[in-house]
């Protein structure tokens, strides 16, 4: 089965929003492609700077040895949502803080790419990295809504292999399903099975239980990752006197000619 990932893109324009607010909607379409969040949501976004000809945004991580390749890909989606927005002239991402910063920047300033950044370092295409980001949400999300109808009693442990789409109850948990599955192109349709592998393949009934158990150790490193990382950011940049860990970003406005009301 061939994948073709999809990365949302934001729909906004200088136009409909403020520039400032355009730039934070784009950043917001935007996830950490480990704890699968937006970087907005984490305060990864450290501070925005927007002047006549250019928009520059710095990010930050927890640590500086968090992994090269999702601290690329984070800043590389982060410079694709930035360059959909029209009239903002130049898009400039930095990564502060880490020990690949330079490298990384010097990457995406040149549009290099992952390879042409990394070169002999870089052990997968940026695809595969997508790919394999995407498809942990996808358990993750697939895990929290099998778990929910299981903890409200709509389903019995020997029925859950064989919910399908159309059972799922209305909500985020569903909506973030339904995207997860369109990232790596599995089967929208409401007949098609939840419990599912990575190619959607239904499961016999004998691997239904191992798979939900992989599932949920999925979900769970995800969510405790999410609640150590932001331990460590708030940590790290307790005291930076401009941007805390628990705040942020900051924006500087710095155009000669701003938007009138």
């Amino acid at each position: 089965m061939t994948v073709e990932l999809v990365r949302q893109t934001p729909v906004v324009s200088p136009e409909s929003l403020s520039v400032g607010a355009a730039v934070m909607a784009a950043l917001s379409t935007v996830r950490d492609p480990e704890l699968d969040e937006p970087i907005t949501d984490l305060r990864f976004v450290r501070s925005i700077e927007i002047d006549d000809t250019a928009v520059s945004v710095h990010l930050r991580l927890p640590t500086s040895f968090c992994s090269p390749n999702f601290a690329y890909l984070m800043a590389s989606d982060a410079q694709d949502a930035l360059e959909e927005i029209d009239g903002i002239g130049e898009v400039h991402v930095l990564l502060d803080d880490h020990h690949d910063s330079d490298k990384i920047n010097r990457g995406l300033a040149a549009a290099a790419g992952y390879v042409g950044t990394f070169g002999v370092e870089a052990e997968e295409s940026l695809d595969e990295l997508r790919r394999t980001f995407a498809r942990k949400a996808h358990v993750a999300a697939m895990e929290r809504c099998l778990t929910g109808l299981l903890r409200d009693g709509t389903v019995t442990e020997d029925q859950i292999g064989h919910v399908l789409l159309r059972d799922l109850p209305a909500g985020p948990n569903r909506s973030a399903l339904l995207r997860r599955r369109a990232d790596i192109g599995l089967s929208l349709c409401r007949n098609s099975r939840v419990l599912v592998d990575d190619e959607g393949h239904p499961l016999p009934d004998d691997q239904v239980p191992m798979r939900l158990r992989f599932a949920r150790s999925v979900r769970i490193s995800i969510e405790g990752n999410g609640h150590f990382c932001r331990g460590l950011l708030a940590t790290r940049y307790a005291d930076d006197p401009d941007c805390d860990g628990t705040s942020g970003p900051t924006v500087t406005d710095l155009r000669t000619l701003k938007e009138t009301p």
